[in-house]
C-alpha cells in the first residue's frame, strides 16, 4: 500500500500529510502529523435518508489512550463515554465547518478525527480542524473551503503560533482562530483580562497564519489533480415563496413593528399568519401550482415562511435600525440581579435575568479531594474548578425527556468556566475546589453569558475572593451585501435569523473569554474588531448592574461550608506526617475529626467544619515536621514509662526519651520515683542521635510545672467561624 505524501513547512514546523492510504472507503481521508502527534481525519457523505430542514452534519473527535502510551482505568480497561475534552474538540471541528457547507445540502455528512498518537508539544485540536477541511476537499464534497485553524498564545509581549500545553499554561492568552478565503469563521479564546486591542492583534496574527495553511491546501489539491468546484445554489421553484411574499409580507411587518409585544405574543401572531396562509392555500384549486407544491412537501410552507420572516426582520434592522423589541442596535435588555437567594445550605447562590433569559447559579465549596480526575490525553490530570450548565426543556416552554448533558450543555459550561478561570484565587490563598452549576430557568438568547454573570454573583455570595467580577454579552450581525449592522445583546430570534453569535466575556480590565460562530462563510477582521469594541460598553453596563446586587465577596462563609487551613511543610517530611502504612495521618484525622490532603510539593490542606479542630490538626502536623535542635528547652507531658526511662511529648505528635540516668542529679532506682504518666515536665534536648531519635534530660532544668508548646503561626485561608 502506498499513499501520497506532502509536507508543509509552517511556522518553523513540518506538517506531514498522507492521503490515499488510510480508510479507503471514506469519501476523503488524510493522516495529518506534526511532531509525534498523528491524527486520522475522514469525511464521509451518504445520500439523505429523509427530508430535513437542516444540514445533518456529525463531527466526532476520538481520543484513544494508547496515543499517550496509557491503558484506560476502570473495570473494562477500555474507552467508554467520550471525556469532556473530546466533546469540546468535536464542537471545535463542527463550528467552522458547518457554515462552509451549502445551505441547501441535506445529505448526511460525518467527519471523524481520531488521535492516534499525541505529542505534548503539539496539541491535536487545531490539527483536527484543519484535517477536517482537507478530508472534505479530497472527498470532493460540496464545500466553500479550504478552511484552516491555528492557535495563538501570548508569552510576555510576544505572540506564538500553536504553543505547547506548557506554553499555554504559562501564557496570558489561548485563542483558536479558524478562517476561510472569505475571512474569519470561528474564534474560541480564553485570556487573562487582555485588552480589546491586544485581542484584536492576536486574531489578526492568527488569521495571517490561517491564510498560509489555506494556500497549502490549494496546492495539495493541485498536486492530487483535484479541481475544486465551488458549489452553486440549485434552481428553486419560487412559486410558493412569491405567493407568501405577496400575501403575508404586510402582516409579518406589522407584527415585527409591535415593539411592546412579548416573545410569546409575537410567536403566536406569526404562527397565526402562517396557518391563515396555509388555509388559503388549501382552499385553492387542486391544480394550482402553489397547492401542488405544498401537498408534495408539507414542510415547504414552514421553511419558506421562515425565510420570509428572516428577510423582513433583517430588512427592518438594515433600513430602520430597529429590532423586534424596539431596542436600538447597541442597547442592552433590562437587567435584574440578586445574590443569596437560596438558604445557606447552598454555599453561594444568585439569580441573573436579562430580558426573558434567566439563570440560577449556585456555588459549592469542596475540599482538595473533591477535585476531578481527568482520564483523557490532556497532560493536566486534575480540575479544581468545575462549571456545569443545564438547559431543561421548560426553559423554552417545551416538553421532552430529560437526558444527560449534551454537547451544547457541555460547550456552554466550558465557555463559562473559561471566562471565570482567570479571576479565581490561587489555591495557596483559597484552596477550595469550586463547583458552579448554572440552571437555565428561561431562555431567550445568550444563556451562556447569563451563566457567566450569574456565576460571578454566586461565587461572590459564597465568599470566593475573585480578582474581579466578570460579565458577558452576545453580539450579533446582520449582513446584506455591503450593508452591515452589529447588534448588542442579541435575543433568540436575532441569533436564529442572524449571521453571527459572538460571545464576549471579561472584567473591567479586559477580556477573559471569546466565542464566535458564523452562519456565513467568513468575516473580515475589521468587522470582528468592531464587534469586540462595541461589546465593551455593554459589558461595563452589565457589570454595574451586577455590582448593585453584590460588589464584594461575603466575609463569612456559609456555616455549612467546610473550613480549610493551608500551610506548607518540607516535602522531605511528608513521609513523617503520613507514617508507616498511613498510620500517623490516620491517627491525626481520627483524633481531630478532620480531612487532610498533602500535595507532593508539601502543601497541606486541612478541612473541617470545626475551626478549632482544624487548628489542632495543624499544630500536630507542624509539631511532627518542626526540626528540633540540641539545647532547646520544651515543656511537655510524660506519655509512657518504660524500665529505662520516660517518653515526653515535646511537640504535638513528637516525642523524645529521658533516660533514667537523666531524670535527676541523684541516682534513680525506679523511673516512677521521679515522674509518672501524665506529669508535666520541662526538658532540654540533650542530643539527637544518628537515627533521628531525640534524647532529653531533666538534669539542670528548672521545672515550671506547666506545658507550653511553641505556638505555630496558622495560615487560615478562610474564616474559621
Amino acid at each position: 500500500m502506498e499513499g501520497q505524501n506532502k509536507s508543509i513547512t509552517f511556522d518553523g514546523r513540518e506538517i506531514r500529510l498522507t492521503t490515499g492510504l488510510y480508510a479507503p472507503q471514506a469519501n476523503g481521508s488524510v493522516m495529518i502529523e506534526c511532531g509525534d502527534t498523528s491524527l486520522l481525519v475522514t469525511a464521509t457523505k451518504t445520500a439523505k435518508k429523509e427530508v430535513a430542514d437542516f444540514l445533518p452534519l456529525i463531527c466526532d473527535y476520538e481520543e484513544k489512550l494508547y496515543a499517550a502510551g496509557r491503558i484506560p482505568g476502570g473495570f473494562m480497561r477500555r474507552e467508554g463515554r467520550p471525556p469532556e475534552r473530546a466533546t469540546l474538540i468535536s464542537r471545535l471541528i463542527d463550528r467552522p465547518m458547518r457554515p462552509l457547507f451549502p445551505s441547501w445540502m441535506r445529505d448526511e455528512i460525518q467527519i471523524v478525527a481520531s488521535c492516534l498518537s499525541l505529542d505534548e508539544r503539539v496539541p491535536a485540536d487545531v490539527l483536527a480542524v484543519t484535517g477536517a477541511s482537507i478530508a472534505t476537499l479530497i472527498g470532493e464534497i460540496p464545500f466553500y473551503g479550504p478552511m484552516a485553524a491555528v492557535r495563538v498564545g501570548l508569552i510576555g509581549d510576544d505572540f506564538i503560533l500553536n504553543p505547547s500545553y506548557r506554553e499555554i499554561e504559562k501564557g496570558d492568552l489561548d485563542i483558536v482562530v479558524a478562517g476561510s478565503p472569505d475571512g474569519i469563521v470561528m474564534i474560541e479564546a480564553g485570556a487573562n483580562q487582555l485588552s480589546e486591542q491586544d485581542t484584536i492583534e492576536a486574531i489578526d496574527f492568527g488569521y495571517e497564519a490561517v491564510t498560509e495553511l489555506i494556500k497549502s491546501q490549494e496546492d495539495l489539491l493541485k498536486d492530487l489533480g483535484i479541481k475544486q468546484i465551488k458549489p452553486s445554489d440549485p434552481e428553486e421553484d419560487k412559486t410558493l415563496a412569491t405567493y407568501l411574499e405577496k400575501n403575508c409580507t404586510k402582516s409579518i411587518e406589522l407584527v415585527l413593528k409591535k415593539f411592546d409585544q412579548s416573545k410569546e405574543e409575537r410567536d403566536l401572531e406569526l404562527e397565526k399568519i402562517k396557518l391563515d396562509a396555509q388555509e388559503k392555500i388549501e382552499s385553492l384549486k387542486d391544480d394550482n401550482q402553489v397547492k401542488v407544491l405544498t401537498s408534495e412537501n408539507e414542510k415547504l410552507i414552514h421553511s419558506d415562511f421562515k425565510k420570509l420572516t428572516k428577510k423582513l426582520m433583517r430588512s427592518q434592522i438594515i433600513n430602520d435600525g430597529k429590532r423586534v423589541d424596539g431596542r436600538e442596535l447597541d442597547e442592552v435588555r433590562k437587567i435584574t440581579a440578586s445574590a443569596g437567594i437560596l438558604p445557606k445550605r447552598v454555599h453561594g447562590s444568585a439569580l441573573f435575568q436579562r430580558g426573558l433569559t434567566q439563570v440560577l447559579s449556585t456555588t459549592t465549596l469542596g475540599t482538595p479531594s473533591d477535585a476531578q480526575e481527568m482520564d483523557d490525553l490532556n497532560p493536566s490530570t486534575e480540575k479544581t474548578y468545575l462549571h456545569h450548565y443545564n438547559f431543561p426543556p421548560y426553559s423554552v416552554g417545551e416538553t421532552r425527556p430529560m437526558r444527560t448533558p449534551g454537547r451544547r450543555e457541555i460547550g456552554h459550561g466550558a465557555l463559562a468556566e473559561r471566562a471565570l478561570l482567570p479571576v479565581l484565587p490561587g489555591k495557596e490563598t483559597f484552596p477550595y475546589v469550586l463547583r458552579v452549576v448554572s440552571e437555565v430557568l428561561s431562555s431567550n438568547g445568550s444563556t451562556s453569558m447569563g451563566s457567566v454573570c450569574g456565576s460571578t454573583l454566586s461565587l461572590l455570595d459564597a465568599g470566593v475572593p475573585l480578582k474581579g467580577p466578570v460579565s458577558g454579552t452576545a453580539m450579533g450581525l446582520i449582513k446584506e451585501g455591503k450593508e452591515v449592522r452589529i447588534l448588542t445583546d442579541i435575543q433568540g430570534i436575532e441569533d436564529f435569523l442572524g449571521d453571527m453569535d459572538f460571545k464576549v466575556a471579561g472584567t473591567e480590565k479586559g477580556i477573559t473569554a471569546l466565542q464566535m460562530d458564523m452562519k456565513i462563510t467568513g468575516l473580515p477582521l475589521s468587522i470582528v474588531s468592531d464587534a469586540i469594541k462595541k461589546a465593551r460598553p455593554a459589558r461595563i453596563h452589565i457589570l454595574e448592574k451586577m455590582q448593585e446586587a453584590i460588589d464584594k465577596p461575603q466575609e463569612a462563609l456559609s456555616p455549612h461550608a467546610p473550613r480549610l487551613l493551608s500551610f506548607r511543610i518540607d516535602p522531605e517530611l511528608i513521609g513523617t506526617v503520613i507514617g508507616p502504612g498511613g498510620r500517623t495521618i490516620k491517627g491525626i484525622t481520627e483524633r481531630t475529626n478532620t480531612k487532610i490532603d498533602i500535595e507532593d510539593g508539601g502543601i497541606v490542606t486541612i478541612a473541617s467544619h470545626d475551626g478549632a479542630a482544624a487548628e489542632e490538626a495543624q499544630k500536630i502536623i507542624e509539631g511532627l515536621t518542626r526540626k528540633v535542635h540540641e539545647g532547646e528547652i520544651f515543656s511537655g507531658v510524660v506519655t509512657r514509662i518504660i524500665p529505662i526511662g520516660a517518653f515526653v511529648e515535646i511537640l504535638p505528635g513528637k516525642e523524645g526519651m529521658v533516660h533514667i540516668s537523666q531524670l535527676s542529679e541523684a541516682r534513680v532506682e525506679r523511673v516512677e520515683d521521679v515522674v509518672r504518666q501524665g506529669d508535666e515536665v520541662t526538658v532540654r534536648v540533650r542530643e539527637i542521635d544518628s537515627r533521628g531519635r531525640i534524647n532529653l534530660t531533666l538534669r539542670g532544668v528548672a521545672q515550671n510545672g506547666g506545658m507550653s508548646y511553641p505556638e505555630p503561626t496558622p495560615t487560615p485561608v478562610a474564616p474559621l467561624n
